[in-house]
């Protein structure tokens, strides 16, 4: 009697070349000859290391290789579901660094554009072929692991092509993934474990945090969650404050919509039953989201010029909208019930974030020779965004408030919750609402924070601290905030890791 993992041999393809590799599972008790089960018990006690086939032994687009190693390739976590990854070594110290995963939003975008156009060791250029060194990339103090997920985003993909999938799902096979990755890198399974991502974001990590506490082989130290979607009351809601007093509302408008949501000094802009209310919401939604304005940078251009949302062509249609604000308004669920439909007649769909040029990164990623050194099969065409994978999820969860009231319960775990001040896709004063809404006690109260440029104090924002807990605003920063202020954002980073004061 001998165990057995109970999961086949996983294919990995590389062009027309079919790779053998031993997949993770459930280790089950069968009879198997002696000889075999010395097999396998020799493979079960070894310690390999990093994957040698997949690191990155030359990327394109760079004038000179770096001096770290890197690595890119597939976490196997079912039969038929692949996940990309692509893991950077710390410039530091590698096996004294923690690991940091991040997770993009969406649902359904691809977390390489976190690593080239945000905190990555190397960005993006407008040509498309090109990478420059990022001087405050989070790598410089972290190994950083950046994962394309769900199945379906970017590079990741499924056997039988199923993309339908929820928060749920997502966070199981998440967790699978982290698993995966600690058994192919075991070297780094006793470093400091950190879960990061923005936008949906904000509902991945948590709910990715809740399984993961519970394994004591992974060595959680917190999360960091930013502009994220932590509660859709609380996102939609302040939305509406945050239009008007960025000046997007005039004072007729304003006063029409205290008149028909508002009642007893508070007001309802997420599901109120009143129709001149839900007609009211609805024209500051069409304002905020179709008429030009960047949503993930109010005082930014919108690249390509206002998209409106949607454009259609003879070929396809691309549409601007995630569906993420306004869900309970029967306008806001026939919008994406009538996006449904078009993409299940057959309708050819791509979904764009608005305002946003995802071009270069498109050219680059799929490039032939890039997809190579990435080890990525031949068929597979990156996307910042997956229109199947989005049209296809169910949203389960209404808020985090559990996921953080547990992790916070715990009290091993640090959190911050950070927030770009002119994002309206995830505005700073939803996180500031449901940050209250955890009703922690104050540990020091809101006040600025600094850092420096060029030898000069700057203000950087302003921080709210509970046990374990910090809020945290970046002054004039957006959606993608180390896009917009890298200097502050590294600022940012590198005290959540090192401990220190913000």
């Amino acid at each position: 009697v001998v165990f057995r993992q109970n999961t086949p041999t996983g294919e990995k393809r590389q062009g027309s070349e079919v790779k053998k590799k031993k997949k993770g599972g459930v280790w089950t008790f069968t009879l198997m000859d002696p000889v075999i089960l010395l097999v396998f018990l020799v493979r079960a006690l070894c310690v390999e290391s990093a994957p040698a086939a997949d690191e990155i032994k030359y990327l394109p687009g760079l004038a000179k290789q770096p001096s770290f190693r890197q690595y890119s390739g597939y976490l196997n976590i079912t039969d038929v579901k692949h996940l990309h990854y692509w893991f950077v070594e710390s410039q530091g110290s590698p096996a004294d660094s923690p690991v940091v995963l991040w997770l993009n939003g969406g649902p359904g975008c691809s977390s390489l554009s976190g690593l080239l156009t945000e905190h990555g060791p190397f960005l993006i250029q407008p040509d498309g072929k090109t990478l420059q060194y990022n001087p405050y990339s989070w790598n410089k103090i972290v190994n950083m692991l950046y994962l394309e997920s769900p199945a379906g985003v970017g590079f990741s993909y499924s056997d039988d092509q199923n993309y339908t999938t929820n928060d749920t799902e997502t966070s199981f096979n998440n967790y699978l993934a982290v698993k995966e990755f600690f058994r192919m890198f075991p070297e780094y399974i006793k470093n400091d474990f950190y879960i990061s991502g923005e936008s949906y974001g904000g509902i991945y990590v948590p709910t990715l945090a809740e399984r993961v506490m519970k394994d004591p082989s992974i060595n959680l130290k917190g999360l960091a969650v930013g502009n994220g979607l932590t509660s859709y009351k609380y996102n939609d809601n302040s939305l509406i404050y945050f239009a008007y007093y960025h000046g997007i509302l005039g004072s007729e408008q304003w006063s029409d919509l205290q008149t028909n949501c508002c009642s007893g000094g508070k007001c309802n802009f997420h599901n109120n039953i009143n129709e001149t209310c839900i007609h009211l919401v609805k024209q500051v939604y069409m304002l905020v989201w179709t008429h030009g304005l960047n949503v993930y940078n109010l005082y930014a251009p919108c690249a390509g010029g206002v998209p409106g949302q949607i454009r259609k062509t003879k070929d396809q249609m691309t549409i601007y909208d995630f569906g993420n604000l306004f869900r309970r308004y029967e306008w806001g669920r026939l919008w994406t019930e009538n996006l449904k439909r078009e993409y299940r007649l057959g309708a050819s769909v791509k979904l764009d974030p608005p305002c946003d040029n995802s071009t270069s990164l498109s050219t680059f990623l799929n490039d032939p020779y890039v997809k190579s050194a990435l080890h990525i099969p031949d068929m597979l065409y990156w996307e910042v965004c997956s229109a199947e994978v989005v049209l296809n999820y169910g949203r389960v969860y209404e808020d985090m408030k559990e996921q953080f009231l547990k992790l916070l319960g715990a009290m091993n775990y640090r959190i911050l919750v950070y927030a770009g001040d002119v994002d309206m896709a995830c505005n700073f004063l939803g996180a500031e609402w449901f940050v209250e809404s955890l009703q922690q006690q104050v540990q020091v109260t809101r006040r600025p924070w600094f850092y420096y440029i060029d030898g000069e104090k700057q203000n950087g924002g302003f921080v709210k601290e509970f046990p374990n807990l910090a809020f945290l605003t970046i002054k004039g920063a957006g959606h993608m905030v180390p896009t917009d202020k890298p200097i502050a954002a590294f600022a940012m980073f590198s005290r959540f890791i090192k401990k220190k004061p913000y």
